[in-house]
């Protein structure tokens, strides 16, 4: 698993040993870093399950403004601690270890994000529900864009969102959603 582009290309990236987290595959990585290659740039990233932390740190790379990186996790978050260390990013990282619908109910009125990640335990089946807590709490900037990953071919919706891109990559779906201008 590595950086693939922008300021820490080829960073070699740590992750969890056994199955607590599920790092996205390179393929599909680069695949939603393509759906979102003009919305990255000075943009603040949520990434609510951040695992390793790949995915918010490609961000970060590619030139995000910050990143909000939320594990509940402890090993986890080590893990993407570390991670943001080795690639020189720790500086626009802000690293928060709790549990999701904890980190969403605080974060209102406090934070609002350009782009969020959501790629949950599959197993939880729960992007419904942050969907709606990311609308309901404020979270989002107009326009901004979330991925959903599953292993289920949900093509996931909210009013007030709009689907811009639902594809499949192997066993996995991506759904990309945004939120519609105000």
């Amino acid at each position: 698993m590595r950086i693939i582009t922008g300021s820490a290309k080829g960073a070699k990236l740590e992750t969890l040993d056994g199955l607590d987290t599920r790092p996205t595959a390179e393929r599909v990585k680069e695949s939603v870093f393509s759906m979102l290659q003009f919305e990255i740039e000075n943009r603040r990233v949520l990434d609510l399950f951040a695992g390793s932390g790949q995915m918010g740190l490609e961000a970060l790379s590619r030139g995000a403004l910050s990143c909000t990186f939320v594990e509940k996790n402890l090993d986890a978050m080590a893990i993407v601690k570390k991670n943001a260390q080795k690639t020189r990013l720790i500086d626009r990282c802000k690293i928060i270890n709790v549990d999701y619908k904890d980190y969403l109910r605080g974060a209102r009125g406090r934070d609002k994000f350009d782009i969020v990640i959501l790629d949950p335990p599959y197993s939880m089946k729960i992007i419904p529900e942050i969907l709606d807590s990311l609308v309901k709490f404020g979270l989002l900037n107009t326009n901004a864009k979330i991925v959903c990953e599953s292993e289920d071919d949900t093509e996931y919706s909210h009013e007030g969102l709009e689907t811009v891109r639902h594809s499949k990559y192997g066993r996995v779906y991506i759904t990309l959603l945004s939120k519609k201008g105000e």
